[in-house]
C-alpha cells in the first residue's frame, strides 16, 4: 500500500506538472499570435467622381473583378442594378489607411464615356467615392496556409448556429468534453475494432487543429481532452467559436490550404463571408466533415446531398422556417468555376511588389504578420495592356507566319505625372509566375538610347537645327577591329538637321554626334535620366548595344516625359499592419536632373518621331489630335523590337523578341510600336501638352540650310530654341523681290 501510495503521489505530481505545462501552452498560443497571416497585396481603389472619364463597360469590368452580383434589386452590399445609362451600386466599404470608406447605396449616371453624377440613397451627392481595392495576391508562409480572419459578429446569419447544430449541438452546455459523445464513440470503435469515430466537441476539434495533429491515435486523443477543458476554463464560448471559424480546414487551392470560413467564402463563392446566403452557409458547414469528400467542384452530387442535410437539420431544430428551408433547397450550389482564388492574377506585378518590399521587410514578417500592401496597379490598365498585346501578337503571327513564331513580350505602363507603375507584363503568358522579362530580361535597347545622346548634345550647345553629317565613318577599336555603323536602309543622307536625324533614326549621324559629344557625357546623361546599371564606354553604346530591362527604360523615359524631373518609379503606395496602422509610406518624390528647357527641345523632336518619323504608324491607329512622343528601337540583326512612348497621362515601354535571341521579321516600328499603338487606342489617354518654359522661343527655320526663315517661305518650319541660340543669318527665299511683295499684298488683301 505504501508503494502504491508513493506511486500515486508521483503520478499526481507528474499530472499536475503536465497540466501546468499544457495550460501554459494553451494560453500562450491562444492569447498570442494565433496564426501566421500572409501579407495581402491590393490594387489601387477605383475612385468615382462626376466628370470622370469612365465608361459603363469599364465600371462593369471593375465590379465583376470585385465579384459584385448583378441583380434586379441592389438592396445589400456587393450588389449592382444595371440599366442603359445608369447603375445602382451598393458598395461594400473598406478600411483604407487614410480613413474608412463607408458602404454606400448610390446611383451612377453616365453620358457617353463620362460619369456625370453620383447620388447617394439619402439624396446627397458625394464628390468622390472609392470602391474597395481588388486583392491581387499575398505573400504566404512556408506552411502555405491562408486565411481571411473574421469576427464572430461579422459572420453571416445562421453560420454559427448551423455549425453548432451540425458539429456540436451541446456546445454551449458542456465544459469542453462531451462524456455522452465519448461513450458513443467508444462503443462504435469497439464494435469496429479500430478508430472510426471521435466524438469530438467543437472545442476538441479546435484543439486538434490548432495545437495537435489530425492523427487518429490514442495518445493524441488523451492529450486532447485536458487541453479542451483548460481552453474552456480560460475563455468563453464565443471566443472559442470565433477561433474555430478562422481555423477549420475547408479545402485546397493548389499548394495553398484554405482555412476558415472567411477565405472559403472567397474561394467557393467569390464574395465576402458577410454576403453569404443560407444555402451557401449550409454548404460550407457541411464541408467541415470532409472538405475533399464533399468538394462541390469535384463531387457536386455528394456536396448537394450534404448541404440539404444541413438545411434539414436547421429546419428540424427550428432555426429556419419551412419557407426558408424550401427556398434554400431549390438553390443550385452556386460555386464559381475558378479552381483557385482570385489572387495571383498579375504575377509579374506581384513579383515587382515583393522585390520592393524585401528592401525594407524580412521574409518572415511579410509572410506572417498580416501586413496590408496598397499598390498602384490599375486593373483596367493592366487588362487593356494584356488584350492589346495578345491581339497585336496574333496579327503579327498571321502576317509573318512561322517567322514570327515563339514570340515573347514584356510591357511596362506608368503615369508620367506621378511615376506610378500602373501595369506590368512579364511575358506573353500573363499568368505565368516564372521568368519576369519586364524586370530580368536584359536586351540590347537599340535606338531607344538615342534621345539621351541628342539631349547630351543639346546640353553641349547643339540646337535642333544644327547640321549633322550622315556619312560613313570608321572607328578603330583597341583590339584592332573596326566599328563601322550603317543606317538601316544601308544609305547615307548627307547633311541633315539634328531633329531630322533623330526623327528618322539615322545611325551614322547619331554615331558621329555621340563621338563628338563624348561617350562620358552620354553615359552621364543616361545615368541622370534613370539608368542605374554600369554602362561601358564603347562606341557601340551609341547605337544601343547596352542591354537594359523594360523597367529600366521606363524609368529613363519617365524623366524625359516629366520635363527632366526624375521620379523613382512607384509600385507601393502604403504598407500597414493587420490593424491598419501605417508602417511605410511611399510619397511622390522628384529631383530635377536636366533643365526643362533642354528637355522641351527633345520632346519636340520625339513628337516629330511620331508625326513624321519612324513611329508615324501610330497616327494610323490613334486620333490626329492626340499629341504623342516616343522612339522606336531595333537591336543589331533585328533581334529585339522596342518602342517607348508617352501621351499626357500614360507612358509605356514595349519589347518583343525571342528568348533564344532569334532574328525577328520586323523592326521596332513593325512590331513593338503596333502593340503600343493598340494599347493607347484602348486606353484613350490625355494628349501630351509640352508647356513652353520661359527660356525657350520658337523660330522659323529653313529646313535645307538651317538658317532663319519666314513662315511664308517654302520648306520652312518652326523649331524651338533656347533663347539666344537661334541662327541670326536669314535665308533669302525671294520675299524681298518687289514683284513678290506685290503679289503677297494682293493675296493677303483678298484673304
Amino acid at each position: 500500500m505504501r508503494w502504491l501510495l508513493k506511486l500515486s503521489l508521483v503520478l499526481t505530481v507528474l499530472a499536475a506538472v503536465g497540466l501546468v505545462y499544457l495550460d501554459a501552452q494553451v494560453r500562450s498560443k491562444f492569447e498570442g499570435k494565433r496564426w501566421a497571416l500572409p501579407a495581402k497585396v491590393y490594387a489601387r481603389p477605383l475612385e468615382l467622381y462626376p466628370g470622370q472619364a469612365l465608361t459603363m463597360d469599364e465600371l462593369k469590368q471593375e465590379l465583376k473583378a470585385l465579384n459584385y452580383r448583378f441583380v434586379r434589386r441592389a438592396d445589400q452590399p456587393g450588389a449592382v442594378e444595371w440599366a442603359s445609362t445608369r447603375a445602382r451600386v451598393y458598395s461594400r466599404g473598406f478600411a483604407f489607411p487614410d480613413g474608412a470608406e463607408p458602404s454606400r447605396n448610390m446611383l451612377l449616371t453616365f453620358s457617353g464615356d463620362r460619369l456625370t453624377s453620383i447620388r447617394a440613397a439619402d439624396g446627397s451627392q458625394p464628390p468622390l467615392v472609392r470602391l474597395e481595392p481588388m486583392l491581387i495576391g499575398g505573400i504566404y508562409p512556408k506552411s502555405n496556409e491562408d486565411r481571411d480572419l473574421i469576427k464572430l459578429d461579422q459572420a453571416p446569419p445562421y453560420l454559427a448556429q448551423a455549425l453548432v447544430t451540425v458539429e456540436d449541438r451541446a456546445f454551449y452546455d458542456h465544459f469542453g468534453v462531451s462524456l455522452k459523445g465519448i461513450a458513443r464513440a467508444m462503443w462504435v470503435n469497439i464494435r469496429a475494432g479500430r478508430f472510426v469515430q471521435g466524438g469530438s466537441t467543437l472545442t476538441q476539434q479546435l484543439i486538434k487543429n490548432f495545437y495537435l495533429t489530425s492523427d487518429r491515435t490514442l495518445s493524441r486523443k488523451l492529450l486532447e481532452l485536458p487541453m479542451a477543458v483548460l481552453l474552456e476554463l480560460h475563455y468563453d464560448k464565443d471566443e472559442i467559436l470565433e477561433a474555430y471559424l478562422n481555423e477549420v480546414y475547408l479545402g485546397q487551392s493548389g499548394s495553398r490550404a484554405i482555412h476558415g470560413f472567411g477565405l472559403a467564402s472567397q474561394y467557393y463563392f467569390a464574395r465576402p463571408v458577410q454576403e453569404l446566403e443560407l444555402h451557401q452557409v449550409a454548404l460550407l458547414v457541411g464541408m467541415v466533415k470532409g472538405p475533399s469528400w464533399y468538394d462541390p467542384r469535384r463531387n457536386p452530387d455528394r456536396a448537394m446531398e450534404r448541404r440539404n442535410l444541413v438545411l434539414k437539420m436547421l429546419f428540424e431544430q427550428g432555426h429556419v422556417s419551412r419557407e426558408q428551408y424550401e427556398q434554400a433547397r431549390r438553390q443550385t450550389l452556386g460555386v464559381v468555376k475558378q479552381r483557385s482564388l482570385h489572387k495571383g492574377a498579375f504575377p509579374a506585378y506581384l513579383d515587382l511588389v515583393k522585390r520592393k518590399l524585401r528592401e525594407e521587410y524580412r521574409d518572415e514578417d511579410l509572410s506572417s504578420e498580416g501586413l496590408r500592401v496598397f499598390t498602384a496597379l490599375d486593373p483596367l490598365v493592366q487588362t487593356r495592356s494584356e488584350e492589346a498585346l495578345a491581339d497585336s501578337i496574333a496579327r503579327l503571327e498571321k502576317r509573318y507566319g512561322q517567322r514570327a513564331s515563339d514570340l515573347e513580350a514584356s510591357m511596362v505602363v506608368t503615369d508620367p505625372q506621378t511615376g506610378e507603375v500602373m501595369a506590368l507584363i512579364g511575358g506573353r503568358d500573363n499568368r505565368y509566375t516564372g521568368f519576369n522579362r519586364a524586370l530580368d530580361a536584359l536586351r540590347p535597347i537599340g535606338s531607344l538610347v538615342k534621345p539621351a545622346i541628342y539631349l547630351a548634345a543639346l546640353e553641349q550647345g547643339y540646337t535642333l537645327a544644327s547640321p549633322l553629317e550622315d556619312e560613313p565613318l570608321s572607328v578603330k577599336m583597341p583590339d584592332g577591329s573596326v566599328w563601322e555603323p550603317q543606317n538601316f536602309d544601308r544609305r547615307s543622307h548627307g547633311v541633315i538637321p539634328l531633329h531630322r536625324s533623330l526623327a528618322l533614326s539615322y545611325n551614322q549621324s547619331t554615331a558621329r554626334l555621340g563621338l563628338e559629344v563624348g561617350l562620358d557625357k552620354v553615359i552621364d546623361m543616361l545615368e541622370r535620366l534613370g539608368a542605374e546599371r554600369e554602362l561601358k564606354a564603347y562606341p557601340s553604346l551609341l547605337l544601343g548595344a547596352q542591354a537594359l530591362s523594360p523597367l529600366e527604360l521606363a524609368s529613363i523615359y519617365q524623366t524625359i516625359a516629366a520635363n527632366g524631373f526624375r521620379m523613382p518609379l512607384r509600385v507601393i503606395r502604403r504598407v500597414t499592419d493587420a490593424e491598419g496602422r501605417e508602417l511605410s509610406r511611399y510619397p511622390f518624390t522628384l529631383k530635377q536632373q536636366v533643365k526643362p528647357e533642354l528637355v522641351h527641345l527633345l520632346q519636340y523632336a520625339l513628337q516629330e518621331v511620331t508625326r513624321e518619323g519612324t513611329a508615324r504608324y501610330a497616327y494610323s491607329v490613334l486620333p490626329d489630335n492626340l499629341n504623342l512622343g516616343g522612339k522606336t528601337g531595333t537591336s543589331n540583326d533585328q533581334r529585339d523590337s522596342w518602342f517607348a512612348g508617352f501621351a499626357g497621362d500614360r507612358l509605356a515601354v514595349v519589347w518583343l523578341g525571342r528568348d533564344d535571341n532569334g532574328q525577328l521579321p520586323f523592326t521596332g516600328s513593325g512590331g513593338a510600336l503596333r502593340v503600343w499603338s493598340e494599347f493607347m487606342r484602348r486606353e484613350r489617354p490625355e494628349p501630351f501638352v509640352a508647356t513652353r518654359p520661359a527660356g525657350v522661343e520658337y523660330v522659323w527655320i529653313d529646313e535645307a540650310t538651317g538658317l532663319k526663315s519666314d513662315p511664308r517661305c517654302e520648306g520652312s518650319r518652326q523649331l524651338p530654341f533656347l533663347v539666344g541660340t537661334a541662327p541670326e543669318q536669314k535665308v533669302d527665299c525671294g520675299l524681298e523681290n518687289p514683284v513678290r511683295r506685290s503679289l503677297d499684298w494682293f493675296r493677303n488683301w483678298f484673304n
